[in-house]
């Protein structure tokens, strides 16, 4: 930017002992003094307009900041506020502008902790978070996850704090909408789990009854004996109360066979008492497999595990299928037995299912140790020799509702269950397809 220059007045009449030269000299300077000063004139303007955009573009910043911004001097007094405080409370800058910020707060206890920070003489330079409570435009209390920052001049002394906050009540409230779908999320989950439970479950109970009709028909036809037995000693103990002849008596005895029923009494009381028990185990297994298992994890026999899930797989089958069990002789994991069981009931039934069509069926299960020696690992592996599964279901074979049965076959959800069981328990389940063909799923758990 320029001026056009004004032509420099040239006097009219020579002075007395001041030659053209010397007028020529003042001339030149005098124009030298004037093109400097309209240089800056140009440079201020230049500065003005620069300054005016700054301010700009900071009026711009604070007003498209969302959080609440509070420039305050030494004394607690609002020296500068933004869009979003104001749109907070309800009130105009100029308004604010002098007040102080304790007119703001909502309670006594939020005025004592802003007080505390800005007399705090030695404040971090990062700022100090500091939870306050500001009156809305309602005159409600509001939330504020405040940060209370220092302000210093070019000297170093303090000239007052800004606080920056953020109102939490909407956080705090998404934060409680998400903990509730959590906790309805872990329900369902756990609904679910269980529910696929029960599927298995309901899948072995032709099995568990014909398991449970051998025990009770032993337990009977022990009973209908004793029964007989009892009307027997009941004629003989009759006969000697009558006190009839010994010769009677013993007539009697070997009629009614006293000798061989008093020598066959413990055989049929053990048998009784075996066959009771051995219902008793089958009721408690399947009570303790269908019931809702606790989160704590407790050591648990996979061995055993693993023992139970073949065997009421194998009862729940209209025809067994040749199973080789190679097991460990002892492992010990952490966890949840009827979870795992569970697992491997699942595992166990989908290779069953899959060899329906094998003219010559078999299931491997294998254990093995694997990793480091400081943290060591229990392989379960559970393979069959039918068609394995198709490449392209691999990827999807652990997706909820997933299934290649037909429909009202299988729900789709007990791989996905027991995948989420098993990375519970720290684990790892994989699923493969074998070079000699079909499918091998192995299980990996942390050993206890």
């Amino acid at each position: 930017m320029s001026k056009d220059r004004a032509p420099s007045p040239l006097p009219t009449a020579p002075m007395e002992g001041v030659d053209e030269s010397t007028w020529l000299d003042v001339i030149q300077k005098m124009d030298e003094v004037y093109t400097r000063l309209i240089d800056d004139e140009v440079e201020l303007e230049k500065k003005n307009s620069e300054l005016e955009q700054s301010q700009q573009f900071i009026f711009s910043v604070l007003s498209a900041m969302s959080d609440v911004l509070i420039v305050c001097d030494e004394r607690g007094l609002i020296e500068q506020t933004n869009a979003a405080l104001c749109e907070l409370v309800g009130r105009r800058e100029d308004q604010l502008r002098g007040t102080s910020l304790a007119d703001l707060l909502a309670d006594e206890a939020s005025v004592l902790a802003a007080r505390t920070a800005m007399d705090r003489s030695e404040a971090p330079r990062g700022g100090q978070g500091i939870e306050l409570n500001l009156l809305d435009r309602q005159g409600q209390p509001v939330p504020v996850d405040a940060n209370c920052t220092p302000r210093v001049g070019a000297n170093g002394k303090r000239l007052g704090t800004v606080w920056v906050g953020r109102p939490t009540a909407e956080l705090k409230r998404a934060y409680h909408e998400m903990r509730a779908a959590h906790e309805a999320l872990k329900r369902t989950q756990q609904q679910l789990l269980h529910s696929e439970k029960m599927a298995s479950l309901g899948q072995l109970v032709a099995g568990v009854a014909h398991e449970l009709n051998n025990p009770i028909s032993f337990v009977l036809g022990n009973v209908h004996a004793l029964s007989k037995y009892s009307e027997r000693l009941r004629s003989y103990i009759a006969a000697f109360h009558a006190h009839q002849p010994e010769a009677l008596l013993q007539q009697q005895r070997e009629k009614l066979r006293i000798d061989h029923l008093l020598a066959d009494l413990p055989s049929l009381i053990d048998g009784t008492l075996e066959g009771a028990q051995r219902t008793a185990d089958i009721v408690h297994g399947l009570k303790r497999f269908s019931a809702m298992d606790p989160e704590e994890r407790k050591p648990v026999n996979l061995v055993e595990v693993i023992e139970r899930a073949i065997h009421w797989v194998q009862k729940g089958r209209p025809a067994p299928v040749p199973v080789r069990w190679v097991p460990l002789q002892a492992c010990t994991v952490l966890g949840s037995a009827g979870q795992l069981q569970q697992v491997m009931m699942n595992l166990l039934q989908n290779a069953f299912d899959a060899l329906s069509t094998v003219p010559e069926p078999m299931v491997w299960v294998e254990m093995g140790c694997t990793g480091e020696p400081d943290r060591p690992t229990v392989c379960v592996t559970v393979r069959d020799n039918g068609p394995g599964i198709p490449p392209e279901h691999l990827l999807r074979i652990f997706d909820p509702f997933f299934t290649t049965k037909p429909v009202g076959k299988g729900t789709g959800l007990g791989l996905s269950i027991s995948y989420g069981i098993v990375e519970q328990h720290g684990g790892r389940l994989t699923a493969r397809n074998t070079e000699g063909g079909g499918a091998e799923f192995v299980l990996e758990l942390p050993r206890a």
